[in-house]
Protein backbone atom coordinates (compact mmCIF):
# COMPACT_ATOMS: atom_id res chain seq x y z
CA UNK A 1 0.00 0.00 0.00
CA UNK A 2 2.04 2.71 -1.18
CA UNK A 3 0.63 6.28 -0.10
CA UNK A 4 -1.49 4.79 2.66
CA UNK A 5 -4.11 4.53 0.21
CA UNK A 6 -5.46 0.81 0.18
CA UNK A 7 -5.67 -0.97 -3.43
CA UNK A 8 -9.12 -1.16 -5.18
CA UNK A 9 -10.18 -4.32 -4.38
CA UNK A 10 -9.46 -3.83 -0.41
CA UNK A 11 -12.42 -1.65 -0.67
CA UNK A 12 -12.67 -0.63 3.57
CA UNK A 13 -16.56 1.11 3.17
CA UNK A 14 -19.00 -1.40 4.36
CA UNK A 15 -21.45 -1.99 1.86
CA UNK A 16 -25.15 -0.54 2.69
CA UNK A 17 -26.92 -4.34 2.55
CA UNK A 18 -24.24 -4.88 5.99
CA UNK A 19 -24.71 -1.65 7.52
CA UNK A 20 -28.39 -2.00 7.31
CA UNK A 21 -28.20 -6.06 8.82
CA UNK A 22 -26.16 -4.46 11.43
CA UNK A 23 -28.30 -1.59 12.35
CA UNK A 24 -31.41 -3.97 12.12
CA UNK A 25 -32.82 -5.42 15.50
CA UNK A 26 -34.39 -9.24 14.87
CA UNK A 27 -38.21 -8.90 15.75
CA UNK A 28 -40.78 -11.78 15.95
CA UNK A 29 -42.05 -10.17 12.43
CA UNK A 30 -38.55 -11.00 11.07
CA UNK A 31 -38.74 -14.37 12.56
CA UNK A 32 -42.59 -14.80 11.30
CA UNK A 33 -41.56 -14.09 8.01
CA UNK A 34 -38.37 -16.28 7.89
CA UNK A 35 -40.52 -19.16 8.98
CA UNK A 36 -43.57 -18.13 6.01
CA UNK A 37 -40.84 -18.73 3.76
CA UNK A 38 -39.78 -22.33 4.74
CA UNK A 39 -42.61 -23.60 5.98
CA UNK A 40 -42.79 -22.70 9.63
CA UNK A 41 -39.21 -25.28 9.97
CA UNK A 42 -37.46 -24.28 12.85
CA UNK A 43 -34.65 -26.16 14.86
CA UNK A 44 -35.60 -26.31 18.71
CA UNK A 45 -32.97 -26.75 21.34
CA UNK A 46 -33.49 -27.67 24.95
CA UNK A 47 -31.17 -28.63 27.30
CA UNK A 48 -30.74 -32.64 28.70
CA UNK A 49 -30.47 -33.20 32.41
CA UNK A 50 -26.15 -33.34 31.65
CA UNK A 51 -26.01 -29.90 30.28
CA UNK A 52 -25.41 -31.00 26.63
CA UNK A 53 -28.02 -30.13 24.35
CA UNK A 54 -30.93 -31.50 22.01
CA UNK A 55 -32.20 -30.09 19.04
CA UNK A 56 -35.18 -30.92 16.38
CA UNK A 57 -36.82 -29.39 13.43
CA UNK A 58 -40.97 -28.44 14.04
CA UNK A 59 -42.75 -26.61 12.54
CA UNK A 60 -43.49 -23.29 14.36
CA UNK A 61 -45.10 -20.25 13.89
CA UNK A 62 -46.34 -16.82 15.61
CA UNK A 63 -49.69 -16.38 17.38
CA UNK A 64 -51.20 -14.52 20.31
CA UNK A 65 -50.81 -15.64 24.00
CA UNK A 66 -53.73 -17.44 24.45
CA UNK A 67 -53.60 -16.35 28.16
CA UNK A 68 -51.62 -12.92 27.90
CA UNK A 69 -52.84 -12.22 24.38
CA UNK A 70 -48.63 -11.07 23.90
CA UNK A 71 -46.91 -12.58 20.73
CA UNK A 72 -45.15 -15.69 21.24
CA UNK A 73 -43.74 -18.32 19.50
CA UNK A 74 -45.27 -21.63 19.33
CA UNK A 75 -45.58 -25.06 18.33
CA UNK A 76 -47.31 -28.66 18.81
CA UNK A 77 -44.79 -31.72 19.73
CA UNK A 78 -45.36 -35.21 21.41
CA UNK A 79 -41.41 -35.84 21.20
CA UNK A 80 -41.15 -37.36 24.64
CA UNK A 81 -37.15 -36.87 24.67
CA UNK A 82 -38.07 -32.73 24.07
CA UNK A 83 -41.38 -32.43 26.01
CA UNK A 84 -38.93 -34.33 29.36
CA UNK A 85 -36.41 -32.05 29.16
CA UNK A 86 -38.62 -29.09 28.74
CA UNK A 87 -40.27 -30.20 31.74
CA UNK A 88 -37.17 -30.41 33.76
CA UNK A 89 -35.34 -27.47 32.19
CA UNK A 90 -37.72 -25.03 30.56
CA UNK A 91 -34.99 -23.05 28.32
CA UNK A 92 -35.35 -23.51 24.60
CA UNK A 93 -34.22 -21.92 21.35
CA UNK A 94 -35.48 -22.07 18.28
CA UNK A 95 -33.62 -20.74 15.39
CA UNK A 96 -35.51 -20.19 11.53
CA UNK A 97 -33.90 -19.99 8.27
CA UNK A 98 -34.27 -19.00 5.02
CA UNK A 99 -30.87 -19.02 2.51
CA UNK A 100 -27.98 -17.54 4.56
CA UNK A 101 -31.08 -15.71 6.46
CA UNK A 102 -31.72 -16.87 10.07
CA UNK A 103 -33.62 -15.92 13.70
CA UNK A 104 -33.34 -17.30 16.74
CA UNK A 105 -35.55 -16.87 19.50
CA UNK A 106 -34.63 -18.09 23.14
CA UNK A 107 -37.03 -18.04 25.80
CA UNK A 108 -38.60 -20.66 28.66
CA UNK A 109 -41.27 -22.90 27.38
CA UNK A 110 -44.82 -23.15 28.51
CA UNK A 111 -46.13 -26.64 27.71
CA UNK A 112 -50.19 -26.98 27.21
CA UNK A 113 -51.59 -30.45 27.03
CA UNK A 114 -53.09 -33.30 28.24
CA UNK A 115 -50.27 -34.05 30.37
CA UNK A 116 -49.24 -30.24 31.29
CA UNK A 117 -52.76 -28.86 31.99
CA UNK A 118 -53.04 -25.60 32.97
CA UNK A 119 -56.54 -24.18 34.56
CA UNK A 120 -57.27 -21.36 32.27
CA UNK A 121 -56.97 -23.68 29.30
CA UNK A 122 -59.68 -26.36 29.54
CA UNK A 123 -60.55 -29.27 26.38
CA UNK A 124 -62.46 -27.29 24.30
CA UNK A 125 -59.96 -24.37 24.47
CA UNK A 126 -56.79 -27.15 24.19
CA UNK A 127 -58.24 -28.36 21.03
CA UNK A 128 -58.52 -24.78 19.49
CA UNK A 129 -55.19 -23.73 20.67
CA UNK A 130 -53.50 -27.49 18.50
CA UNK A 131 -55.28 -25.76 15.66
CA UNK A 132 -54.31 -21.79 16.05
CA UNK A 133 -50.62 -23.26 16.44
CA UNK A 134 -50.59 -25.70 13.25
CA UNK A 135 -52.16 -22.55 10.93
CA UNK A 136 -49.43 -20.18 12.67
CA UNK A 137 -46.94 -22.55 12.14
CA UNK A 138 -48.00 -22.38 8.18
CA UNK A 139 -50.29 -25.43 8.34
CA UNK A 140 -53.62 -26.45 7.10
CA UNK A 141 -55.72 -29.31 7.21
CA UNK A 142 -58.91 -30.49 4.90
CA UNK A 143 -60.58 -32.38 7.84
CA UNK A 144 -60.02 -30.69 11.16
CA UNK A 145 -62.25 -33.57 13.13
CA UNK A 146 -59.63 -36.26 11.86
CA UNK A 147 -56.83 -33.87 13.20
CA UNK A 148 -58.40 -32.72 16.42
CA UNK A 149 -58.67 -36.93 17.13
CA UNK A 150 -54.72 -37.50 16.51
CA UNK A 151 -54.04 -34.87 18.46
CA UNK A 152 -55.74 -36.36 21.69
CA UNK A 153 -54.70 -39.62 20.88
CA UNK A 154 -51.01 -38.73 20.42
CA UNK A 155 -51.14 -36.84 23.62
CA UNK A 156 -50.44 -33.75 21.64
CA UNK A 157 -48.99 -30.58 23.62
CA UNK A 158 -48.71 -27.02 23.09
CA UNK A 159 -44.82 -25.53 23.35
CA UNK A 160 -45.49 -21.16 23.86
CA UNK A 161 -42.24 -19.69 23.72
CA UNK A 162 -42.42 -16.08 25.17
CA UNK A 163 -39.21 -14.70 23.75
CA UNK A 164 -36.65 -13.16 26.33
CA UNK A 165 -33.81 -12.43 23.52
CA UNK A 166 -34.43 -12.79 19.76
CA UNK A 167 -31.70 -11.96 17.29
CA UNK A 168 -30.30 -13.30 13.76
CA UNK A 169 -29.27 -11.34 10.89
Amino acid sequence: MSGGVAPEWMNTETPEFVREIQHHMTTLDDVAALGAKEQGLAIVSTLRSDGTIQSSLVNAGVLPDPLRGDRVLGFVTYGRVKLANLRERNQIAATFRSGWRWATVEGRALLIGPDDPLAEIGGERLRLLLREVFIAAGGSHDNWSEYDRVMAQERRAVVLIAPSRIYGN
